[in-house]
């Protein structure tokens, strides 16, 4: 027997990381670096641009918080570090709605945090 996954209920899934963490924590957080206004805005700049089937969540810690604001949209897992208005407008048109990629913007694999401890 076969197992099928029922159809994606977003054709994109984009969760914001919006965890604050005390200003004096040594790995920050995208909070503090502005991400729920980021997230505000890609919220209600897509509805405005009217994107079917898409939905953009505030996220608890996604624990890349030294490369925050912290972006990743599903169901292609690609991460984001967008930091103004202007990112997240480059975001929605060249990923969300033309299905490519910015470059500039991406968190790689090569992003990752230093060791706990």
């Amino acid at each position: 027997m076969t197992h099928q996954d029922p159809p994606l209920f977003y054709t994109a899934h984009l969760f914001v990381c919006t965890n604050r963490r005390p200003d004096d924590h040594r790995r920050g957080s995208c909070a503090a670096r502005g991400s729920e206004r980021l997230r505000d805005y890609m919220k209600a700049r897509a509805k405005e641009l009217g994107i079917p089937n898409i939905r953009v969540n505030a996220a608890g810690c996604l624990d890349r918080c030294e490369f925050g604001p912290a972006l990743v949209i599903y169901p292609e897992g690609v991460w984001y570090r967008p930091t103004s208005v202007e990112d997240v407008e480059e975001i929605l048109q060249v990923h969300v709605i033309g299905g490519g990629r910015v470059a500039r913007l991406m968190l790689t694999e090569k992003d990752v945090p230093p060791p706990k401890g």
